[in-house]
């Protein structure tokens, strides 16, 4: 499988051949900056949001490039990722634009209490970045993998699971406070038929709940029941497309890594669609993309660690941690976990925490391995095959 390194371009960069275009990507407007060879001007346009008006415009500096002298054998065009997502990269791809996508985070920006910043200053400072990472400099910027249709469309059924999930949670969260404001904490209001005992619920005053209180909850036990409902249609039209189509796309990451005991199939469907699936280059770059790698503060003779980094998924860090602790409690005799209880046994309380991060590095490490490779880790339980 051929690696991706996103952080510097591996082609030759002829700038006597060769346009370069950077968008400041706005709702209603874009701001194009061009370096066009054979113009002695740097040309600065502002469009409307319309990918035919940017096209038109970059076949108008190529023509003005070919009259002045200097033929045009590449166009390249890169904006920050954003709102727009990777459309507009992909329909310029379509249409021989050689298009790239900046990671925001990775642009160097002045470090000046107070800068200026305009859309036009900040066009600069893309131009001056992209021209860096073309000649194949380290460290102007990083571009992010543009995904296929078919791959965002993969992502959404685990993402909006997640957030039906969380806003479950705060829909349950409102409702126990609305009902311990009125002195009632020994009532679940998670159950079934709680809707049928709300009206009949007294507190310590020895009153019922007013109308409008009782209206509102019923109302958020509404909600609730609909959340529910679309959370369980997420998960069975996932099963029923593994079951359907077990060898299609990433479906077989995804069952090699629900067989072992404690990770299901949200779990690993998170896991292959937003990390394992992607082309990483090694286990360090698999480890940076999950943010689990540390952030040290080193000046002069001064050394500490701030932590984790947190630079990449939040959503697959996240799911790592919590993995972590499971492995634990249902892996109990593989030799992750053999290696987290020899180092945290009487140890102080907080190096249990400390070391749980590095848990999920070296588990994540494992199981991407394991999904590319396939080699087990070892000692690793499996369910029994169905």
């Amino acid at each position: 499988m051929k690696r991706n390194d996103l952080s510097r371009s591996l082609v030759a960069f002829d700038q006597a051949s060769t346009i370069v275009s950077v968008i400041e990507l706005g709702l209603r407007t874009w701001l194009v900056a061009g370096l066009v060879p054979g113009l002695a001007r740097q040309p600065l346009k502002k469009l409307g949001a319309d990918a035919e008006a940017l096209l038109m415009l970059l076949r108008r500096w190529q023509g003005q490039a070919t009259k002045s002298g200097s033929p045009i054998s590449r166009i390249v065009v890169a904006f920050e990722a954003g709102r727009d997502g990777f459309w507009l990269a992909r329909w310029l791809q379509a249409r021989g634009i050689e298009a790239y996508v900046i990671h925001p985070t990775s642009i160097p920006v002045s470090r000046e209490h107070r800068r200026a910043k305009t859309d036009r200053l900040d066009a600069g400072l893309l131009m001056r970045a992209v021209l860096g990472w073309l000649r194949g400099e380290p460290k102007h910027c990083s571009m992010v993998a543009i995904p296929t249709i078919a791959q965002e469309d993969a992502r959404r059924p685990n993402r909006e699971h997640q957030t039906l999930v969380q806003e479950q949670t705060r829909v349950v969260n409102r409702m126990k406070a609305t009902l311990i404001r009125f002195g009632i904490r020994n009532f679940n209001i998670k159950l079934r038929k709680a809707r049928d005992h709300v009206a009949t619920l007294r507190g310590p005053e020895d009153e019922l709940l007013p109308p409008n209180t009782i209206a509102a909850l019923l109302r958020e036990i509404a909600l609730l029941q609909l959340i529910r409902e679309q959370i369980k249609a997420i998960e069975k039209a996932r099963l029923e497309q593994l079951k359907q189509t077990p060898r299609k796309g990433t479906h077989p990451m995804v069952l090699m890594l629900a067989q072992i005991i404690g990770i299901g199939v949200e779990t690993a469907d998170m896991l292959v669609h937003e990390l394992l699936s992607r082309k990483l280059r090694d286990q360090r770059a698999v480890a940076r993309y999950a943010g689990l790698t540390g952030a040290p503060d080193e000046s002069g003779t001064r050394r500490r660690e701030k932590g984790l980094a947190r630079a990449g998924n939040a959503r697959v860090r996240r799911g790592m941690i919590q993995l972590a602790w499971r492995w634990l409690m249902q892996q109990k005799n593989t030799e992750l976990a053999q290696w987290y209880l020899t180092r945290t046994t009487d140890a102080k309380p907080g190096l249990r925490k400390t070391m749980i991060v590095a848990l999920a590095r070296k588990l994540l490490i494992a199981l991407w391995r394991y999904v590319t490779t396939g080699v087990m880790p070892t000692g690793v339980a499996l369910r029994p095959a169905t």
